[in-house]
């Protein structure tokens, strides 16, 4: 596995551009904490959305399709899956969720990609 040396980063020269984008990033940043605080009911009604979303697409580039009624309960955990093609979303559903409640603590270490992996196959035989 490759392994990234960010040691050079320091030494590194920034131009005003670059530390101009860094800084509009945390000014951001700091305007999406507040509205976190402020209206945290339609994040959450967003980030459930963008799993449904992010659940289809994703799933489709590997050509698993179900109905959008399906996906949709799957997702959401209502219903169990009927077949492999199910299996796989729900699968991709757990890891997902993984990764939404834990994505600032995540290693990206080969046997934590493995142990996506295994919870990504788990609802199959």
């Amino acid at each position: 596995m490759r392994e990234f040396n960010y040691s050079k980063i320091r030494e590194q020269k920034w131009d005003s551009d670059i530390l101009g984008y860094i800084a509009a990033i945390y000014k951001e940043a700091g305007k999406q904490e507040q509205y976190l605080k402020q209206r945290p009911e339609a994040l959450e009604k967003l980030v459930a959305i963008a799993k449904v979303q992010s659940t289809e697409a994703s799933n489709a580039i590997e050509g698993i399709v179900t109905t959008n009624t399906r996906i949709k309960q799957l997702v959401e955990e209502k219903t169990t899956p009927r077949n492999r093609d199910e299996q796989e979303i729900a699968g991709y559903r757990d890891v997902l969720n993984v990764i939404h409640e834990s994505f600032d603590t995540i290693p990206i270490y080969r046997n934590y990609i493995l142990q996506l992996n295994k919870i990504m196959y788990s609802h199959m035989n």
